[in-house]
C-alpha cells in the first residue's frame, strides 16, 4: 500500500508537459501547505520528463501561498537531458495563478559513479528520541496540520520559545506512517522543521519562504533522520537559514539554504 506522502504528491498527466494534482490540507502550517510539500508535487511531475528520478539540486521560488484541499496544475519544461543529469522547470498553479516555480536537476544517487574520494562531516550530538519534544508541543503560534504527516522530535534545549541565545533547531524526523526516507523525502524534510529563529525570538507563527535551495548528496538509509538548522543572518525582516539532514547511519544526505520572511507582528513570548 502506498504511503500518505506518495498518494498526496501524486500527479496525473493530462497533456504534453501538463499534470494535475490534489493538494492535501494535511501538510498545512496554519492556512497554507508546507513549501517542501508543494515542491515535492512539482518534483513528481519533473520525474516524468526524463529517466532520472533522484533530485540532486532543487531551487523553489515561492510566488504566493498555496491552498490545501484544492486541485493544482503543474506545467513542466525540459531544459536539458544528459546521461547523468536531467534539468527541468516546473510551475505549480492553483486557480490559474502560479504558486511556486521550481528548477531542478535530477540524477542517479545510487553511488554508481565510481568516485571514491569524499569530504563530509558528521551530525551533531543528539539526545535519544525519548528525551526529545514533539513538534506539536512547541509554542510556535500556529496550528500544525503537518504533524499528522511528519513526526518531528526537537532537542529539549531548543523547544522553548525564546529560550536560547542561538537561532538553532536540532531534531529527529521521519514520516508519521514510517514510510522509508528517500531523496524526495529529504527535500521535504529540509523544509519541515520548526523555524530556527523560534528558539531565540519566541513564538513566530508562519515564516513564509521566499526561496529554498536543497542539494541532495545521497539516498538515505532506513530509519529516523536528523536535521540541524541555524539562522545567523536576520536583517530587515528577512532571514537566511542553513540546514543539514543526516540519515540513521550518520551520513550527510542533504544541505539546504532558504530565504524567509519574519512577518511583522508575529513574534511574541
Amino acid at each position: 500500500m502506498s504511503s500518505q506522502f506518495d498518494r498526496e504528491t501524486e500527479v496525473e498527466p493530462v497533456g504534453e508537459g501538463r499534470f494535475t494534482a490534489q493538494v492535501s490540507g494535511s501538510w498545512n502550517i496554519g492556512d497554507n501547505p508546507n513549501g517542501g510539500y508543494l515542491t515535492a508535487i512539482a518534483l513528481q511531475a519533473l520525474r516524468q520528463t526524463g529517466p532520472h528520478q533522484d533530485p540532486v539540486s532543487v531551487t523553489t521560488h515561492f510566488l504566493r501561498p498555496g491552498s490545501g484541499g484544492q486541485d493544482a496544475e503543474v506545467t513542466t519544461k525540459l531544459l536539458r537531458s544528459g546521461r547523468s543529469v536531467t534539468t527541468g522547470q516546473a510551475t505549480l498553479s492553483q486557480d490559474g495563478r502560479p504558486r511556486i516555480e521550481v528548477v531542478a536537476a535530477l540524477g542517479d544517487l545510487s553511488d554508481a559513479s565510481g568516485h571514491d574520494h569524499e569530504i563530509t562531516f558528521p551530525p551533531p550530538s543528539m539526545l535519544p528520541l525519548a528525551e526529545c519534544v514533539e513538534r506539536d508541543g512547541l509554542e510556535q503560534g500556529v496550528r500544525l496540520f503537518i504533524s499528522s504527516r511528519v513526526d518531528l522530535r526537537v532537542h529539549p534545549a531548543m523547544s522553548t520559545a525564546g529560550g536560547s541565545n542561538k537561532a538553532e533547531v536540532v531534531g529527529w524526523i521521519r514520516f508519521a506512517d514510517k514510510r522509508p526516507p528517500d531523496a524526495l523525502g529529504a527535500v521535504l524534510f529540509s523544509d519541515a522543521f520548526a523555524p530556527s529563529i523560534f528558539s531565540r525570538l519566541g513564538r513566530v507563527g508562519w515564516v513564509p519562504t521566499i526561496e529554498l535551495t536543497v542539494h541532495v548528496r545521497r539516498r538515505p538509509g532506513p530509519g529516523w533522520m536528523m536535521g540541524r538548522f541555524i539562522t545567523e543572518d536576520l536583517h530587515d525582516g528577512r532571514m537566511i537559514e542553513d540546514g543539514c539532514i543526516w540519515d540513521a547511519d550518520g551520513s550527510l544526505v542533504a544541505r539546504s539554504r532558504q530565504l524567509a520572511m519574519l512577518l511583522p507582528g508575529t513574534v511574541g513570548s
